[in-house]
């Protein structure tokens, strides 16, 4: 038999798909409900139920039962009191502020002032202009009792919500190719089912994944626009700049930082410049409104005025909360300049925002959706995910249900404010302990997932297999890319099968 051409043997051999159910004991015990860990009736290969076609379709349906948790209130609790949509766990803001801000009686969100306190959305612009346009496509007569618009609106705003959810699955699938299954743990996420109606973040989620698609895929100027827009829809996807310039720094990527940066810029004032310079009062109400806001459900600082009794200054809580977050990033910052091998971006993207949702002043049950996408590309196990996912629908169901016990009255039906506190304390733990673990994955990384079989960074982009040209403490062998990334710079563009 002749031996292969120096050629043939050149030529980086792809690696297949990596299934869960070969590396991970909790998904393939669950797979035993579909016929075991490859499928009793499985069939490898080219087919119709490719990952991403599988898990959007099981996104789509998770967020259908998300819906259907709605009903209650979709029929009636959102106006029988407020009590009823507290019991239920149904409750949304999106149908409230149909009304509440204006979108009923016709008003441009930002040039129009409102009654009330308010005054003003307080909404990011982008925000702003996807409540307009679903306001827009509420295509209910005036004449119509304002239950029935409100109902409408609602149905709107959850109909261009899913295909949000559709993209953040879709971008997951992508964004780790060898790796396309682990996105199920966005679709089957049960937090994300019951939190994607609530407002609209997903939005956000959804421009935040399609942004890591695309740093994946080595388009800058992509990310660095998607980013943008993000942050003009939600302030914490600006975060993702602050691990990216460490990376960066770390590879002596400072070209391509500097051009997703200036995307970044550039996408945010194209949204902005218009309402600043139009309606400048409107534009900075989300800027003084997050200031202003006090202490607010879910934070730790919550806990603390509860326990103690005694309430602290907003400007005190203000500046605290920056110094920790501060704090918390110089960290992660040490972290990734300091570690033997330099961690993966989506590794540091979770832990920036996950130090932002711990050290704010609020934290409502649907920020959950930021870090989920960003969780599963950084510690993609079952085991882990689950049990951080337990804590956030306790969390889910413990504040509805405090929120049912202070609006009762003399019936003090749902959970007393000790029980409250536990499920502060109960979600901020699970973040933790996925933090924690993350940690342990860049300092030790043949415990990461990802890396387990010779990867280095799929989600990073132009950091993938880049040697380091700066490191604290560096040792002798800091120039070559670690001994077990095997792949060549050729093979990080192939297409994998099934993708």
């Amino acid at each position: 038999m002749p031996s292969p051409s120096a050629e043939e043997t050149s030529v980086p051999q792809e690696r297949p798909v990596v299934r869960p159910t070969d590396q991970d004991e909790v998904a393939a015990a669950g797979s035993e409900l579909i016929g075991g860990r490859v499928g009793r009736w499985a069939r490898l290969g080219d087919g119709p139920l490719t990952p991403v076609r599988v898990v959007a379709l099981v996104a789509i349906g998770m967020f259908a039962l998300g819906m259907v948790q709605k009903i209650p209130c979709y029929e009636w609790a959102w106006f029988r009191g407020a009590t009823s949509q507290y019991t239920h766990a149904c409750y949304s803001d999106i149908p409230h502020l149909f009304l509440g801000r204006g979108f009923a009686d016709g008003l441009v969100p930002y040039f129009d002032r409102l009654s009330g306190d308010i005054q003003y959305l307080e909404y990011p612009v982008l925000t702003g202009v996807f409540m307009q346009v679903a306001a827009w496509l509420t295509l209910t007569p005036d004449s119509d009792p304002i239950q029935q618009r409100e109902q409408m609106y609602w149905m709107v705003n959850a109909g261009i919500l899913m295909i949000c959810a559709a993209v953040v699955a879709v971008c997951t699938v992508r964004t780790h190719r060898r790796r396309p299954w682990d996105a199920l743990l966005v679709a089957l996420a049960p937090a994300f089912a019951l939190t994607a109606t609530i407002n609209w973040d997903l939005l956000a989620v959804a421009l935040t994944a399609a942004a890591m698609l695309m740093w994946s895929r080595g388009r800058v100027l992509a990310f660095g626009v998607l980013i943008g827009l993000a942050t003009a829809a939600k302030l914490y996807p600006v975060l993702l700049l602050g691990p990216l310039l460490v990376l960066c720094w770390r590879a002596g990527k400072w070209r391509e930082f500097g051009v997703a940066a200036l995307g970044a810029g550039a996408a945010w004032l194209a949204v902005n410049l218009p309402v600043m310079i139009y309606a400048p009062e409107g534009w900075r109400k989300f800027y003084t409104f997050s200031q202003e806001r006090p202490i607010d459900f879910g934070s730790f600082w919550l806990v603390i005025t509860q326990r103690t009794g005694d309430p602290i200054d907003v400007e005190t809580v203000n500046t605290a909360s920056v110094a920790l977050m501060i704090l918390f990033c110089a960290g992660i910052a040490g972290l990734a300049l300091a570690a033997e091998r330099r961690p993966r971006f989506a590794q540091l993207a979770f832990l920036v925002v996950a130090a932002f949702v711990l050290t704010n002043k609020v934290y409502s049950p649907q920020y959950v959706l930021w870090l989920i996408p960003l969780a599963v590309l950084a510690r993609p196990r079952w085991r882990d995910f689950l049990i951080w996912q337990a804590c956030e629908v306790l969390y889910f169901l413990g504040i509805w249900f405090y929120l049912a016990y202070t609006s009762g009255g003399d019936q003090h039906q749902g959970l007393p404010q000790e029980g409250y506190q536990l499920a502060i304390v109960l979600h901020l733990l699970g973040t933790l302990y996925v933090c924690a673990l993350v940690v342990r994955d860049i300092l030790a990384p043949g415990r990461d997932p990802v890396r387990r079989d010779g990867t280095d960074d799929p989600s990073g982009g132009v950091l993938d297999e880049a040697p380091d040209a700066f490191v604290l403490a560096p040792r002798p062998d800091r120039s070559r890319p670690a001994p077990n990334a095997v792949r060549g710079p050729q093979e990080e563009r192939r297409a994998v099968p099934g993708d």
